[in-house]
């Protein structure tokens, strides 16, 4: 469960404690700088055997020491208390407890009644946690100015952290430098204007990553704020021994020196590179003389070139070049490294296998084939017919609407039916202009040819009526 500093604010931005990805209040358990798991909390201690009265108490940054407590007093993890100070007291919060104190007093080479165990006056009142968080909100500002000064005064140093007491009295500034600093004037200027103890103390670099934190360029938490509290010595040999390239910015780390994860795999590598030959034998061969160029450890493949052809890169197996190296110790020449690189079978990395029948996990990654080409041929066709039904006299511009009772002719649904179609219908109209030559053009919309065609229709009545009274008239006449 987290505390209330790492949830959010009305406007749904995350408060958070500042401390780099660690809990700075101390609530959350697992989120604490350098934490260990009491995995003894819940098991009662032997009959007659009085409980361990040296409690681990940490303070800001995870700096820890160990306190001895009165017998009387009942102290568990995660109190609040009241530890002695030089001079008055500090407020810090439980740790540890139990018999794994003992673990760690011995790890840190602490005896019980050495000076360095201190005495732990009471539980923490809340008037002693309000001066505690007064104090805390004042380590930011403090900062800021302690850097002004130092500014003005010229020195080559870094403040890099604040620390308050915590009843307010003392202030303890960490710093970095890289020689020695007169720091007397400063300690005066400090004093005068926070008006309070003023204690010095010079970090490492490494040591001030530590207490900062922060994340590596690996993804996680910086290995020295987290589990890791001796700092060894790293050299740029670790990195030649693993086939690293000498580049700075790759090779250090936080703060500003070699990372400390380039010694946590080097035994194996020296372990493997005991079966390898130096780099500095030259290979003799019928070809000419050749130089080593580099080497893959653990796949056991070494890549040497001659020192006239330096363009060209061989790989060999590590079997090949010992092979050499002993032809060459009983004055022989080997083969040419042509022979042996063609020796030499590439593994076909299998990504993928299908075993159950799966589906390939590429299968989505083609792209699918596009449909633009149908589409195209069909507006192509569309634009055909049009330009052939204006060119053509029996096709309108407008279409008619159907009539009532009429029933629709049906579409083609492909473009060939419709062009058979077209052409039939053109042969039917080229026949009927054969038979009556001067009957005019149907289906036309516009206004005027609506008018003739009435006009003509009456004509053609008028005429018929006449000519049946015509005939009438005429049988009439011969009766």
């Amino acid at each position: 469960m987290g505390c209330s500093s790492c949830s959010t604010n009305k406007n749904g931005v995350p408060k958070g404690c500042k401390s780099n990805g660690n809990c700075g209040t101390g609530t959350c358990g697992s989120g604490n700088k350098l934490a260990v798991f009491d995995w003894l909390s819940n098991m009662t201690l032997p009959t007659g055997e009085a409980p361990f009265n040296i409690y681990e108490v940490r303070f800001k940054n995870g700096r820890k020491h160990f306190y001895k407590s009165n017998p009387k007093m009942r102290i568990s993890m995660g109190d609040v208390v009241a530890v002695e100070g030089s001079p008055g007291h500090d407020i810090g919060i439980v740790s540890l407890a139990g018999e794994l104190v003992k673990v760690q007093m011995k790890k840190r080479k602490v005896e019980q009644d050495s000076e360095d165990v201190k005495k732990i006056y009471r539980k923490a009142t809340q008037k002693d946690i309000d001066v505690w968080q007064n104090a805390r909100d004042r380590e930011l500002e403090t900062q800021r100015k302690g850097r002004e000064i130092i500014s003005k005064l010229g020195l080559k140093m870094k403040l890099s952290d604040v620390e308050f007491q915590g009843d307010g009295n003392k202030a303890t500034f960490y710093y970095t430098a890289d020689d020695r600093v007169d720091f007397r004037q400063l300690i005066r200027d400090l004093a005068s204007a926070f008006s309070i103890r003023v204690e010095m103390k010079q970090v490492g670099m490494r040591q001030e990553a530590a207490r900062l934190g922060g994340v590596g360029s690996c993804g996680r938490e910086l290995c020295c704020s987290t589990w890791l509290t001796d700092f060894r010595k790293v050299n740029t040999a670790a990195a030649r021994y693993q086939q690293l390239s000498l580049n700075p910015l790759k090779l250090a780390g936080q703060c500003g020196k070699l990372k400390c994860c380039l010694n946590f795999e080097l035994d194996s590598y020296l372990d493997a590179l005991e079966s390898f030959p130096k780099q500095d034998v030259v290979l003799k061969t019928e070809k000419g003389e050749a130089i080593f160029v580099k080497m893959d450890i653990f796949k056991k493949l070494l890549w040497y070139t001659y020192k006239e052809e330096k363009m060209k890169w061989f790989k060999l197996s590590l079997d090949q070049v010992t092979e050499i190296i002993e032809l060459n110790e009983g004055n022989e020449l080997g083969s040419p490294l042509e022979d042996y690189a063609s020796e030499i079978e590439e593994e076909v990395e299998v990504s993928f296998e299908n075993v159950v029948g799966q589906d390939s996990l590429t299968r989505f990654d083609t792209p699918k084939k596009p449909r633009r080409n149908k589409r195209r041929r069909r507006n192509q066709n569309q634009k055909n017919n049009s330009n052939s039904n204006q060119k053509s006299p029996n096709n309108n511009s407008k279409k008619q609407a159907p009539k009532q009772g009429q029933k629709q002719k049906p579409r083609p649904k492909n473009t060939k039916q419709a062009n058979n179609q077209e052409k039939n219908s053109n042969q039917k109209t080229q026949q009927n202009k054969k038979r009556n030559p001067n009957r005019k053009p149907d289906n036309q919309n516009t206004p005027k040819n609506n008018n003739n065609n009435k006009q003509n229709s009456n004509q053609r009545r008028n005429n018929k009526r006449r000519n049946n009274n015509g005939n009438k008239n005429a049988k009439t006449n011969k009766q």
